[in-house]
């Protein structure tokens, strides 16, 4: 059988407070470039309701399959949600809460990135989405170029969670 057709996908989901731009952001990165790996969602604590504008000015250039949305972490924790492998927090109130009791028992992440939104002056907030961005896109380009070195292998859960740990210490050692 093809290897392509035998591959799991791992889910993931990115949660942050308000699902409006880091976690936007990555869920974006997730289904584009990792979408042989990934399946990927989004979601927040006390979402905002609209995805910043800012974000979508990163994102616009990804092949998307869906429309980005800023919606609740409650649409992740009925039983008909989907089954979840990891949990990935982009921000650290996220981290801080306790989370609601997801389908599939995840794996708990942690990317602290500082929130790109509450910067002020406008041309440094843009600049601040743009190295956001690429922080990001910089550690799944990364997870994928090792995945698919190793697709002959089939990388297990434990392979994943280790990568996606180690950059979670890359994101502690910046703060």
């Amino acid at each position: 059988m093809n290897n392509d057709l035998e591959r799991k996908k791992y889910t993931v989901l990115i949660l942050c407070t308000g699902n409006s731009a880091r976690s936007i952001m990555v869920e974006a990165l997730f289904n584009s470039i990792g979408r042989d790996y990934f399946q990927a969602y989004s979601a927040g604590s006390h979402p905002t309701g609209k995805v910043n504008s800012l974000a979508i000015d990163q994102i616009k250039d990804l092949p998307l399959t869906f429309e980005p949305a800023s919606k609740s972490w409650d649409l992740y924790a009925s039983e008909d949600a989907p089954h979840l492998d990891f949990v990935i927090t982009v921000c650290g109130n996220a981290a801080q809460e306790i989370c609601p009791n997801f389908v599939g028992k995840p794996i708990h992440i942690h990317w602290g990135v500082d929130d790109p939104a509450a910067v002020i002056d406008m041309n440094d907030k843009r600049k601040a989405f743009e190295v956001c961005f690429n922080l990001f896109l910089n550690n799944i380009s990364s997870l994928v170029d090792r995945l698919a070195y190793s697709a002959h292998i089939s990388p297990s859960l434990e392979d994943i969670t280790l990568y996606l740990k180690n950059a979670e210490d890359l994101y502690e050692r910046r703060a």
